[in-house]
């Protein structure tokens, strides 16, 4: 076959394997996680006897993803096609590739056949396959591992042999819409923060499997050259490889650090002053602060900062005998990501009622945030010595963080 021009072209990742997937430059929310640099839906063609896609696109991206498999062959010649998540924003064109391509087997996990047919209803057959089991594309072999709640049921990653590329899914990857492909070529601290931020909101209430699984990948000892993983830039070099397995092994621990996040709300500026104050007494004790204001600061950075801190600090002004709105959303969304090994302290201001005060506390204690000084309430506006109460109270919190940090 001849092939044509197209607007979007494959990208080489090694001999045999290329790069087939979308770049999402648009994409500033991806469920309640704010994405201000994009993402990438990242999909690849392997060249073996058994031409093989592993994994597609978000549905809207199907034309950019066909383009590019496009300009290396015919679609129609795709042989197989592996699907290592449900989720659709890796799974979501595959009705209309099935249909294009017509491909002899749809490969999945046990739990990924159950879930794409839930999904989309196919009424085409899919072939399961077993924890280690193995994919022959002729030439070479596609050796599959379930991650199961990595982060759905479904999840798996699979190891290439011939081209030692190991894809893997949502693990080690971030949202980052770029045009450069690896990870080589892009600046450290973006990778760093970038990296933090999809653990934290994505994988972070998954880290006791995420520990097992890292365990398991290195008992294996593959030759791993690549890793490839569904979102973010590939680890092509040795040093990239070994830098993200050791931020992974970083962030499952969760030790903590001497670092407090202040997390607060005001109307009329009164919370917010304490919490200048409550991060004066912390910063006092010998312990580095990031406040922030929920009139601005995302969910999603919050729960980030929260990876490599130690202390979780909440203040609130009351609003209908209630936390404020944007402290119940804040923390309902961390409660919901499980971040671990924290203490922790609470503040606030009020008029007639002291009910924001019980729900702070109820939020901290379900989060099994130690509580380890008496909160701060104040009516109305605080004064001089209210202000020394909010400074104590950080002096107190960041005296037993640093002894924690020992």
């Amino acid at each position: 076959m001849k092939l044509t021009p197209q607007p979007f072209l494959a990208q080489q990742v090694t001999d045999k394997v290329y790069w087939v997937g979308a770049v999402d430059w648009s994409l500033q929310d991806f469920h309640g996680y704010r994405t201000e640099r994009g993402s990438t839906y990242n999909a690849f063609l392997i060249l073996a006897d058994k031409i093989t896609l592993v994994d597609t696109v978000k549905k809207a991206m199907l034309p950019e993803m066909l383009a590019r498999i496009a300009s290396l062959i015919d679609p129609a010649e795709i042989d197989y096609i592996v699907s290592h998540h449900a989720e659709m924003d890796h799974s979501g064109c595959l009705p209309e590739l099935i249909d294009l391509a017509k491909p002899e087997k749809v490969f999945a996990s046990t739990n990924g056949v159950k879930a794409l047919e839930q999904h989309f209803h196919l009424g085409t057959p899919l072939t399961a396959v077993e924890n280690g089991g193995k994919i022959d594309l002729g030439n070479m072999t596609l050796t599959c591992v379930e991650t199961r709640m990595i982060h759905w049921p479904d999840s798996m990653i699979s190891f290439l042999d011939k081209e030692g590329v190991l894809f893997a899914q949502d693990a080690f990857g971030m949202h980052l819409a770029t045009s450069e492909l690896f990870a080589d070529q892009q600046p450290r601290h973006i990778l760093q923060w970038e990296l933090e931020k999809y653990y934290a909101n994505i994988v972070l209430p998954y880290s006791t499997f995420v520990a097992k699984a890292l365990a398991g990948l290195r008992a294996l000892q593959l030759p791993i050259k690549v890793i490839a993983p569904d979102h973010g830039p590939l680890y092509r070099t040795a040093e990239d490889i070994g830098w993200v397995l050791e931020q992974y092994d970083r962030m499952v621990a969760q030790t903590p650090t001497k670092k407090a996040v202040v997390i607060f709300d005001s109307m009329w500026g009164s919370t917010e002053l304490m919490a200048r104050v409550v991060a004066e007494g912390l910063k006092h004790a010998g312990v580095s602060v990031k406040v922030l204001s929920m009139h601005g600061a995302a969910r999603s950075d919050v729960i980030t900062e929260l990876l490599n801190a130690g202390a979780l600090v909440v203040g609130s002004c009351t609003m209908n005998n209630e936390i404020f709105p944007t402290m119940a959303d804040v923390l309902t969304y961390v409660r919901g990501l499980k971040p671990a090994n924290l203490i922790g302290g609470i503040f606030g201001s009020f008029g007639w009622s002291q009910n924001a005060f019980k729900a702070l506390h109820d939020y901290l204690t379900s989060m099994k945030v130690e509580l380890v000084a008496e909160p701060v309430k104040v009516q109305f506006v605080p004064t001089k010595d209210d202000l020394m109460k909010c400074f104590a109270l950080g002096e107190t919190i960041g005296t037993a963080l640093c002894a924690r940090c020992k």
